[in-house]
């Protein structure tokens, strides 16, 4: 039988590395601009086209290479920073395994332009799928300058798995903020289609910090300081009331190299037990400076896992400090009776000779809320709108309690014994109707067999999702122009998340345009919401966005629909007339699944007589 294993040729070689390091343009962007640090360069410029595909440049006015280094830089397993293996314990570099270049010179088309300080001319080298075209002496200024242009040109597979282009760009804008944030003192820019996206100036962390992700960051963040014989820790976490219902603002960085560890986020996010709303995710950055020879991080291709000879302590260390940063900064509910506002303060009683008898007069007859709606008053996103007299309410509404076996099956299997089939009720008409709120929460409606009980805001949240879902699909959202129109500046994420959606964003009823970077100016919101502030709306719809993204994995116009749903409807708690009750219910039923929740749960629960006479009877 003949050999059967070969020797696979350098090109080859290099391109299955190139799958692991080189994932998708931004990876290639992380390794440029990695290299550029570790080159101490002071300066660093990024430059795009067409989200990374067509090009990705990448300018530092770092060290430079001699000619010989320029060339050797191409190789596989070549690198400046690591000599034996006990170096791998010693690290303190971005880069370490000498793959990066040679990966991204299999799959593109190169082109290196470097000098070093002592020397009069650069070298320029062109190489395209591990083969070099040309290289030649030339005239560059101090430092180095990579072009890659045509990322995959020759794995055709590879660029079909690309997404479009804002799916690509968020996630080079993820890998930028991570770099700029560990290097506050350099200098930074990022243009992308001949625009400037970030212009990053040195400066200190924080104002790094509010640079990247926004000046009202200013007022959230809360200093975090620890130093200890094992770890030194500083950065900053955000206050409690700004957290996010997903993650993304959650930074940790080893050494200056950012890292992802689910066991110290876990530390962060117990230290704001008892602080944070329920399913909702803190802001951090946080820096750990640690000896490199008590740490592995040649663990993954990517170098963004670490393992610690002591991990237990670094996570009583961070916990600890976190959670005495944020008592130190009075962000802990405290009780405190000797403020100015204390009970014996407001109990003291006026002297009798300074109580004054009022003099004023009053019309006991007089109603102020005479002639208003109530339904509109109480709840503007609880009124028919011209989007939704596409569907209008039937007069005999009631016969829509009578749901298809299809839809009672699926609440037979979600609520099981206790759910009855609403077809067997008869329920009044509605101006006949007796209903009731319960808490704030559920609203009670008596029925031939017993009684019935719905969900309010689930209710409304069918209701609005439907209507949203109708109005993506014809693009008949109408718009209710603001006054004043507000600028919303939101983080580079969240700004390229919004250009992708902006059609179905202006589909819904939103007038928005951009304005400059990480800008847009919001001139008017969908008419079914009412008066909302435009910067939560925006967060909130981009956050419920990413979240089910995250979680459901949806369709674009469906994730939209449930997300501005979901912030849109009335929540627990707000107390409906018995107008809006009635509203509620005759939208609900004119809804194509009325019985079914956005979560899967049922809105509608059914109780019959016979169940009410066999608890009495227990």
């Amino acid at each position: 039988m003949p050999d059967i294993i070969n020797l696979l040729p350098d090109s080859v070689a290099n391109q299955i590395a190139a799958g692991e390091v080189v994932q998708r343009p931004a990876s290639a962007v992380k390794e440029l601009i990695e290299n550029a640090i570790d080159a101490g360069a002071d300066k660093i410029q990024l430059i795009l086209k067409d989200a990374g595909k067509s090009l990705i440049q990448v300018i530092d006015n770092g060290c430079g290479m001699s000619l010989t280094d320029a060339r050797m830089c191409f190789e596989r397993h070549a690198t400046s920073k690591i000599r034996k293996a006990e170096d791998l314990f010693a690290i303190r570099t971005m880069g370490f395994r000498g793959e990066a270049m040679a990966s991204i010179a299999a799959i593109a088309h190169v082109e290196l332009k470097t000098r070093r300080h002592e020397d009069e001319l650069g070298t320029c080298i062109i190489i395209e799928g591990s083969e070099v075209i040309s290289q030649q002496p030339c005239s560059v200024p101090t430092g180095t300058s990579i072009s890659v242009k045509n990322l995959f040109y020759n794995t055709p597979a590879r660029r079909n798995f690309l997404k479009s282009n804002p799916v690509e760009m968020r996630h080079i804008v993820d890998e930028f903020q991570r770099v700029a944030l560990a290097n506050p003192g350099i200098f930074f820019t990022m243009h992308h289609d001949g625009q400037e996206v970030y212009h990053l100036p040195a400066t200190a962390l924080k104002q790094r910090i509010i640079h990247l992700f926004g000046s009202n960051y200013n007022q959230r963040l809360v200093p975090v300081e620890e130093d200890t014989s094992i770890i030194k820790l500083r950065g900053f976490v955000g206050k409690p009331e700004f957290a996010r219902k997903t993650r993304g603002e959650q930074f940790f960085f080893v050494n200056n190299r950012y890292i992802r560890d689910a066991y110290l986020n876990h530390a962060v996010l117990t230290a704001f037990e008892e602080l944070l709303p329920d399913e909702s995710f803190p802001l951090y950055v946080l820096f750990i400076d640690i000896d490199p020879s008590k740490i592995d991080i040649n663990v993954h291709p990517t170098k963004t896992e670490i393992k610690y000879q002591d991990e237990k302590s670094i996570y009583a260390i961070i916990r600890s400090a976190v959670k005495r940063a944020l008592g130190k900064y009075n962000i802990t509910p405290t009780l405190d009776f000797d403020q100015e506002n204390s009970i014996g303060h407001l109990i003291t009683p006026k002297p009798i000779e300074e109580i004054v008898q009022p003099t004023i007069s009053f019309n006991p007859n007089f109603n102020p809320f005479a002639g208003e709606k109530t339904s509109e008053r109480e709840i503007p996103f609880l009124r028919d709108t011209g989007s939704h007299k596409k569907t209008p309410i039937p007069q005999n509404w009631d016969t829509l309690y009578e749901i298809s076996k299809r839809e009672h099956t699926i609440q037979h299997d979600l609520h099981s014994e206790k759910t009855v089939s609403v077809e067997e009720q008869e329920v009044s008409k509605p101006g006949e109707r007796q209903l009731f709120q319960l808490h704030n929460r559920y609203i009670l409606s008596p029925i031939k067999s017993g009684f019935m009980l719905i969900n309010q805001q689930a209710a409304h949240e069918r209701i609005l999702y439907e209507r949203f879902l109708q109005q993506l699909e014809n693009h008949s959202g109408t718009s209710q122009q603001s006054l004043f129109p507000q600028s919303v500046t939101l983080n580079g994420g969240d700004f390229e998340l919004l250009k992708e959606l902006l059609p179905e964003i202006r589909a819904l009823g939103f007038d928005v345009r951009e304005f400059g970077p990480n800008t847009v100016v919001v001139e008017g919101i969908p008419a079914d919401l009412g008066n909302v502030a435009e910067h939560t709306l925006l967060e909130h719809l981009l956050e419920g966005f990413k979240n089910n993204l995250s979680i459901l994995k949806l369709d674009k116009r469906d994730n939209l629909a449930r997300s501005l749903a979901r912030n849109a409807a009335a929540k627990i708690g707000v107390k409906l007339s018995s107008e809006e009750m009635n509203l509620l219910i005759d939208q609900l039923f004119a809804c194509q699944m009325p019985n079914i929740a956005l979560n899967g749960k049922p809105i509608i629960s059914t109780f019959t007589m016979a169940e009410l006479a066999e608890r009495f009877e227990k």
